[in-house]
This record gives structure tokens, C-alpha cells and sequence, in this order.
């Protein structure tokens, strides 16, 4: 699978964002039986995990962005999206997609869980 992560930017405190990851999956396959994620990654810091939404579309979150941002997605779109409100200056980061079909629940924070990733878009929020 191929994705293509989009709707980064620069924002102020407060202002909200949303972010879409669109799936090119293989002949034969589905995007429903992908495990979809969001990691981020600061300068000068270790990627982190931000959110996952599984085959079932219960969504998970990291404690620093629960209750600000919400994960979904449209199987029939093969697209996945995050809703980020209230943001803060320290949600600055390169946000990247990720899916794996065989990830399990207790590993959905780990990047080394995931097989595919897209390129990141840049999410700035600055005064």
C-alpha cells in the first residue's frame, strides 16, 4: 500500500487542522483490514505515536492529544483523516501515516508495528 499524507500547515495556538492519509492499496487487497496511524516527529526528538484507528474504526490516542484531536476513517475513500483542535506550539511536528495489516492492539505505539509509511506533511502551530 502507498499513502500520501496532506492538509499540513502553519496555525496559530487554539486554531485547528485537519490531516488526510490517502491509501493506494493492491489489487486484492482492502483498506478496511489495515490498521491506519498517525506518528509525529519534532525536531531533535524521537518519532512518537499519536493516534491509531483500527479495522473497526475504534480509535486510540496518545494522553497528550486526548480530547483535542480525533481520528477517523472512509473505507470507501481509502482515506484516514485527523481532526487536531486546540492545538498547542507543542504540536509542531512532521505527522506520517502508517498501516499494517497484522499489527496487534498492545503494539499499536510502536513504529517498528508498521510496514508502510507515507512522506509526512508539516504541522507548525506558532504565534
Amino acid at each position: 500500500v502507498q499513502l500520501q499524507a496532506s492538509g499540513g500547515g502553519l496555525m496559530q495556538p487554539g486554531g485547528s487542522l485537519r490531516l488526510s492519509c490517502a491509501a493506494s492499496v493492491a489489487s486484492g487487497a482492502s483498506f478496511r483490514n489495515y490498521v491506519m496511524t498517525w506518528f509525529r516527529q519534532a525536531p531533535g526528538k524521537e518519532r512518537e505515536f499519536v493516534s491509531a484507528i483500527n479495522r473497526g474504526s475504534s480509535p486510540f490516542y496518545a494522553d497528550s492529544v486526548k480530547g483535542r484531536f480525533t481520528i477517523s476513517r472512509d473505507n470507501a475513500k481509502n482515506t484516514m483523516y485527523l481532526q487536531m483542535n486546540s492545538l498547542k506550539p507543542e504540536d509542531t511536528a512532521v505527522y506520517y501515516c502508517a498501516a499494517s495489516r497484522q499489527v496487534i492492539m498492545s503494539s499499536y505505539f510502536r513504529s517498528d508495528s508498521y510496514d508502510y509509511w507515507g512522506p509526512g506533511t508539516q504541522v507548525t502551530v506558532s504565534s
